[in-house]
């Protein structure tokens, strides 16, 4: 299994593929929900990293993804200026999952 990223910067991209990790830079939402149909049908493919940018594009179709797809595992990273709040997503995330606000 292998890792892919969607990226909306080439910073991220260009360190990523210093480690080994193909992936691809886009900005657009139609750009981001056709690139990310295409990775779903790759078996080869276990863990799509997704810059948080490029999550907030089209957050309803990511959210309903990460919930019905058993592979790949899609992951959101932050992006190159780390001004997203990771812990808070997740913790809206387990809050949906389970029914009890942490």
């Amino acid at each position: 299994m292998k890792f892919f990223l969607l990226s909306d910067n080439i910073d991220t991209q260009m360190g990523l593929r210093l480690a080994g990790i193909e992936g691809v830079v886009l900005h657009e939402r139609q750009e981001v929900l056709s690139t990310l149909e295409n990775i779903i049908q790759r078996q080869d493919i276990g863990i799509v990293l997704m810059t948080t940018k490029l999550v907030k594009t089209c957050p309803d179709v990511i959210s309903e993804m990460k919930l019905k797809l058993k592979k790949p595992l899609i992951v959101e990273i932050p992006d190159r200026h780390g001004s997203a709040k990771i812990g808070e997503t997740i913790d809206a995330y387990v809050s949906e999952a389970i029914g009890v606000k942490l």
